[in-house]
């Protein structure tokens, strides 16, 4: 069993209200037993919403309390964004889960590349960023 960004299996949970085609991502992996998890709306961030981007680092900052989450109204919701990493991380604790199929460049599941205006810029977004730190295999789909 793995965890996988809701998106990804076709929920319409991105920021912008839409989401992936399921088949899209379904074709490239083979496993068939996932646990779809937004980790932007356990954090209780309504769908639509504003788009976000971490500043001042990468998820690994936020997680240590030297980079924010802010949308692109000014807000700040990175207390939005560590609820939503940790209830994903309790989720994938409770059901044994030891990897998970990411958004790309998102702020809360990106791997290796998260977006930071029109840039690409290194690192991971912050739930993918706290399922690692805790030995969770994270995997970026290439949307």
């Amino acid at each position: 069993m793995q965890a996988i960004s809701a998106c990804l299996l076709g929920v319409s949970c991105r920021y912008d209200g839409r989401s992936l085609s399921p088949e899209q991502c379904l074709s490239a992996t083979g496993s068939s037993r996932w646990v779809p998890i937004c980790p932007e709306q356990l954090g209780g961030l309504p769908t639509p919403r504003p788009a976000a981007e971490i500043r001042g680092g990468a998820g690994r900052d936020v997680l240590a309390g030297r980079a924010r989450v802010i949308d692109v109204r000014g807000r700040d919701v990175t207390e939005d964004f560590l609820r939503g990493a940790h209830e994903a991380l309790r989720l994938c604790r409770r059901l044994g889960i030891r990897a998970a199929l990411l958004k790309s460049r998102s702020p809360s599941c990106g791997v290796g590349w998260i977006r930071r205006g029109d840039e690409l810029v290194p690192g991971d977004g912050v739930t993918a960023a706290l399922l690692r730190e805790h030995g969770i295999e994270v995997l970026g789909h290439p949307d």
